[in-house]
């Protein structure tokens, strides 16, 4: 990181004799006065420092004698002789260069009560720095310290700079570190704010009005999925955390409110893995007179403004591969992704469902009993085709049997005006055209009370009130999920969903 520091040097310790070492250094500033202050005000952010001034000479800011007051755990520690020490501090600045700055010790600037303190104090404490800008022969920008404090006393020691936390799962549980530790890390999550950030933007620029609708369900709905119980005590009565906040969305476009969206946090009751959470992040969104193929165009361009916003570009790498989102997206149906990727089966085979059902078991897969043609085609599209399509497409017009709250195709039977987006072979959006008829919504319903009783564990609940709402008369309306953590890992560049979730979920540690 820079040419004037290397790492401080030490022989590996017992953590817990080291831990005590710094206990007793507490200790004995608790003899002093407050051990933990909280009267330190910082007035400079590290990278905002290096960007307005490094590329200044040491000539010039020796002229100027910028004043800095500056706060930050401090990472290396170099001694330069009895007079002079060299240390890196860091802070959060920095959404694309690292909040780290270099600072310069010395006896005769600092004074002796400071350069004393400083050889007690030790890596991960945060330190208060007062001093001024200058350049170091190799050119390192630099404070010259002339107040030093230490604020907060770090009682564990950091990993080795040069390993970091080397164990995946301990940079999981212990997301604190891994921060502490890791660039890498911390860019992650602020272009993921930035992404945030620039979707908030652009549905509000788009008229949509942001709100919050309940996590706690008496029914669960809005999609298929096995939901997290729990139970009321004032109430009496068991509850579920939402899979979905679907249903009470469209219940304020019955309302009145045409253009809505929320972010919101979902819960599923099913299993972890590389792509799954189950807690994770949503953004759904509805506007009322709009159709399946405004949504297609709509969350396209929702996904490349955040590209953009978060990265400069919408053209990303994603796993050593060109992955771009400036382009228009692709557009095809269940079968003709089948044919595109599966070429070897033939046009009379993907309408044959006992066919289907012959090369599902090949793969290990089990439809229900219920299932029709349609689930079927569906289910083979997802072992053959899905995780195929790397660039961004539109799977359309999924059957009417596993799209519940889609409308119907006016033109095709068996259809809905439903879309899947897929990229990098993963589902990142699901958006469809309402179904705002209500005697339809309640067969729909029905059905799924047949599919859960036959051993269908993720269908649907019967919702009355939400057809009581849709018979006050609901406007034609499109509606779409984007799945924020996936959105993430395409935008950082991440192979797995927990490195995306600031705290992901784990097996316990015992």
């Amino acid at each position: 990181m820079t040419t004037d520091i290397q790492d401080q040097a030490a022989a590996p310790a017992d953590e817990n004799k080291i831990i005590a070492e710094r206990r007793a250094k507490l200790a004995q500033i608790r003899t002093q006065g407050v051990a933990f202050t909280n009267d330190f005000r910082p007035q400079h952010k590290m990278a905002e420092l290096k960007e307005r001034f490094g590329a200044k000479t040491r000539e010039e800011l020796e002229a100027d004698e910028v004043p800095v007051v500056i706060a930050g755990r401090m990472m290396l520690r170099r001694e330069a002789g009895k007079k002079a020490v060299f240390a890196v501090l860091q802070d959060s600045s920095g959404a694309r260069a690292d909040g780290r700055i270099q600072i310069y010790v010395t006896l005769d600037k600092t004074g002796e009560a400071a350069m004393a303190a400083l050889h007690h104090y030790d890596l991960g404490d945060i330190l208060g720095v007062e001093g001024s800008l200058f350049k170091t022969k190799t050119d390192e920008l630099t404070v010259k310290v002339t107040a030093l404090r230490l604020i907060t006393k770090s009682l564990r020691p950091l990993p080795d700079k040069f390993h970091g936390l080397a164990d995946q799962e301990t940079k999981y549980r212990q997301r604190y570190v891994d921060l502490i530790m890791s660039e890498e890390t911390r860019r992650t999550f602020k272009a993921r704010t930035a992404a945030m950030s620039s979707i908030r933007r652009f549905m509000e620029k788009n008229d949509f009005m942001e709100v919050e609708t309940p996590m706690l369900h008496v029914i669960p709905g809005g999609a298929a999925a096995k939901p997290f119980v729990t139970h009321h005590n004032a109430l009496d009565m068991e509850m579920y955390l939402r899979i979905a906040p679907e249903l009470y969305l469209k219940r304020l476009v019955v309302g009145g409110f045409d253009r809505v969206f929320e972010v919101n946090r979902n819960f599923r009751n099913e299993g972890v893995s590389p792509r799954h959470n189950p807690e994770f992040t949503m953004m759904e969104f509805y506007a009322a007179y709009v159709d399946y193929q405004w949504l297609m165009d709509f969350t396209e361009a929702v996904i490349r403004q955040a590209a953009v916003d978060a990265h400069g570009t919408a053209v990303l790498s994603y796993g050593g591969k060109e992955l771009d989102l400036s382009k228009p997206f692709h557009r095809m149906t269940i079968v003709g992704a089948i044919n595109k990727y599966a070429p070897h089966y033939t046009h009379e085979q993907l309408h044959d469902a006992e066919f289907i059902k012959a090369e599902l078991k090949k793969f290990g897969v089990k439809p229900f009993a219920t299932a029709g043609l349609g689930a079927l085609q569906l289910s083979l599209f997802e072992e053959t085709a899905e995780s195929q399509l790397w660039e961004p497409t539109y799977i359309v017009d999924y059957p009417a049997e596993v799209s519940p709250l889609a409308r119907a195709s006016d033109t095709v039977p068996g259809i809905t005006e439903r879309f899947e987006l897929f990229i990098v072979g993963r589902e990142i959006a699901n958006g469809f055209s309402e179904l705002n008829d209500a005697e339809d919504q309640s067969a729909r319903f029905l059905a799924q009370v047949a599919a859960k009783d036959a051993g269908d564990e993720e269908a649907m609940f019967y919702d009355a009130d939400y057809i009581r709402a849709l018979e006050y008369g609901m406007p034609p309306a499109g509606g779409c999920g984007i799945g924020i953590d996936r959105l993430m890992m395409l935008i950082t560049d991440s192979p797995n969903i927990r490195d995306v979730i600031l705290f992901p979920h784990l097996r316990r540690e015992d």
